[in-house]
């Protein structure tokens, strides 16, 4: 009985694979680390093949035990802005760029800089930004800097549609994962592409992410479908449980995702207003760092993430605090600056371990509020509570600190890789399971544990956060100064 679905995320540091029955229940979990490099500064890399060498190993461990039998469909999602410039038979020729690489920061200023308000407007409803992590920016980068690379290349893919080409042999993506270059209407934004010489016939072509676009076989030669899926924060919005406007979701993985659904496109700074798609409008943004901030410090100190979060617990939360500025390769979403760097503020003869520990989990969750309070301007305001999802969310006190400096409520879900579950819930609507993905995120999403604000630190975070937004500004200059 085919009564099973699989969703792959294709993360920053580790490839996740779930199995999933109709209710969304997990019946099986595996993953498959790898490595980033960083060579140079602001150059941040990825090996494409240790993808798919975590892909086969998470499949094979999600078919095993005669599950490949039961499965329905699979489904895939992964970062985005990370891109792998490949050849005619899909080689890559190059390390993968990844979404925290600021090398092509030039290149996007000078298109940025040739595009009004009225083509935002008209292209996105919304006056998006064009940053070093735009794909156009990297091709125009790649065609500078390795001609022969770029006269090579037949395809740019992101990491998830560069295993959907190893799994099925299709080259198709989806508009979400290329929120960048496509406009309201879902296709590409031709005026855009044509800036820059040769993108077009790069850029693969698009489908719906629970359209069918290719095969694999399974179990006892079985062909299973698969659909194209989308990107990691449009599966995780999913898989978080949004069905509707007015909710909405805070992501927390290596950087911190905020995703709010509108009835209608509002827009702010800073802010990526998708066009429609599954009857919902999502304003969203990523920050540049999150749980990658505390894997920074936990190695800076000679920790493990496990042991960082255990010497902040010892941290006393009611303390005068210390201020973390988690801008250690810029800021994305909602500052869009390559050149902020980070900081520890305030520190005095007392500051030990826990407070610096305690500094860190501060500083990510300040920049979310930053980044949740543009999103809310970008939805229309009012979002009372968000759902809370990610690798980071398993920490009960980041996820306290969190609800606090928000001031909302933080509704922490069942199962916390909603990339995997979101990717899930697309192959099953795509296989006909369900008739909507709303119907499927219904059915398959479920709260596990509520982290209400807590109203005695309420002007802890008021006063701190005001002083991250100043502090911000105090020392942006630093990125700017030779050899930053």
């Amino acid at each position: 009985m085919a009564d099973l679905f699989l969703g792959f995320d294709v993360g920053t540091t580790t490839i996740k694979g779930a199995a999933f029955d109709a209710e969304g229940r997990l019946v099986a979990h595996a993953a498959c680390a790898y490595p980033t490099s960083r060579p140079a500064p602001g150059i941040v890399e990825q090996d494409p093949r240790h993808w798919t060498e975590g892909l086969n190993a998470v499949l094979d461990a999600l078919v095993a035990e005669g599950r490949g039998e039961r499965v329905a469909g699979v489904g895939l999602c992964s970062q985005a802005n990370t891109d792998v410039f490949v050849d005619s038979e899909g080689r890559p020729l190059a390390p993968a760029i990844a979404w925290a690489d600021n090398r092509a920061a030039a290149d996007a200023a000078n298109i940025d800089a040739g595009i009004t308000l009225e083509e935002r407007m008209r292209w996105w409803g919304a006056p998006l930004p064009v940053g070093a992590s735009h794909v156009l920016a990297r091709m125009a980068w790649m065609a500078r800097e390795r001609p022969d690379v770029f006269a090579a290349t037949r395809h740019v893919l992101s990491p998830k549609d560069y295993c959907l080409r190893a799994l099925t042999g299709a080259i198709v993506s989806d508009a979400m994962t290329n929120f960048f270059v496509v406009g309201l209407d879902l296709a590409y934004v031709e005026p855009l592409i044509a800036r820059v010489a040769g993108a077009r016939e790069r850029l693969p072509a698009l489908r719906g992410f629970t359209d069918v676009v290719g095969e694999i076989t399974l179990g006892s030669s079985l062909r299973r479908m698969v659909v194209a899926g989308t990107m990691d924060a449009w599966s995780g919005v999913a898989g978080a449980g949004v069905s509707r406007s007015g909710q909405g979701v805070y992501l927390s993985g290596a950087s911190e995702i905020v995703a709010i659904a509108s009835a209608e496109r509002i827009g702010a700074p800073g802010v990526v207003t998708f066009p429609p798609a599954a009857g919902l409008t999502i304003n969203a943004g990523p920050t540049q760092h999150g749980g990658d901030a505390l894997q920074w410090w936990a190695e800076a100190s000679g920790r493990d993430i496990a042991s960082a979060l255990a010497v902040a617990e010892n941290a006393d939360r009611d303390g005068r605090p210390i201020l973390f500025l988690p801008h250690l390769e810029g800021e994305r979403a909602p500052l869009w600056d390559a050149n902020l760097r980070g900081a520890f503020v305030g520190l005095d003869r007392r500051t030990g371990a826990p407070e610096l520990a305690l500094a860190v989990l501060e500083g990510v969750a300040l920049s979310a509020r930053l980044l949740f309070a543009a999103c809310d301007a970008a939805a229309g305001g009012g979002t009372a509570r968000l759902f809370h999802a990610g690798g980071g969310a398993r920490s009960d006190l980041w996820a306290q600190i969190r609800a606090d400096c928000l001031g909302v409520p933080l509704d922490r879900v069942a199962c916390l890789d909603v990339g995997c579950l979101g990717a899930a819930m697309m192959a099953a609507v795509g296989v006909g399971a369900y008739p909507t993905l709303a119907e499927a995120v219904s059915r398959m999403s479920r709260i596990e544990r509520v982290f209400e604000p807590n109203p005695r630190r309420k002007a802890r975070y008021d006063g701190l956060f005001d002083v991250y937004q100043r502090a911000t500004e105090a020392l942006r200059p630093l990125g700017c100064l030779p050899g930053s």
